[in-house]
């Protein structure tokens, strides 16, 4: 059993240690790093799950992007640790998440990640043929969602930072 709560200061260091685990060497090399540096994530949708004995078993960040005029969030990282990987813990971060991003008073309407579309598709995710993410992403791994009926209708162009 997990316990959900909005992540705080205070778990940075554990949350940040479960990405150093669940993701590769370098991980901040990746391009989606760059849309990160410098911006403050959207505090109140990252999530972080303990046990019941206070161990960070899994975590979420999503942090605001552009597409051209258009604000949208970027999911990402998500992270489960490997002892609760196939338990069903990243499902509840994500759909905890993405629950409380449509239901959020600051109009989020769209979510983007880079992610595999058979495994985010059953979340609502599919491709963004017309959104571009900064190389090297693979275009195929573009994915979006909207919170809104239509919110990614007519939506193109770079994924950029936001100020």
């Amino acid at each position: 059993m997990f316990h959900l709560t909005t992540e705080t200061p205070d778990d940075w260091w554990e949350v940040e240690a479960l990405y150093d685990l669940c993701f590769a060497p370098g991980r901040e090399a990746l391009s989606s790093y760059r849309l990160r540096d410098g911006v403050d994530s959207v505090t109140s949708l990252s999530l972080v799950a303990r046990d019941a004995d206070g161990t960070v078993g899994g975590a979420i960040r999503f942090w605001p992007v552009r597409i051209g005029a258009a604000r949208a969030l970027l999911l990402g990282p998500v992270a489960v640790h490997p002892t609760h990987q196939g338990e069903g813990l990243g499902a509840v971060l994500i759909e905890t998440s993405m629950a409380a991003a449509a239901a959020a008073s600051e109009g989020w309407e769209r979510v983007l990640l880079i992610g595999d579309a058979p495994y985010y598709g059953r979340f609502g995710f599919a491709r963004l043929n017309a959104v571009v993410m900064p190389p090297p992403t693979n275009p195929e791994r573009v994915l979006g969602h909207a919170l809104r009926p239509g919110a990614w209708d007519g939506i193109a162009g770079e994924v950029t930072r936001s100020n």
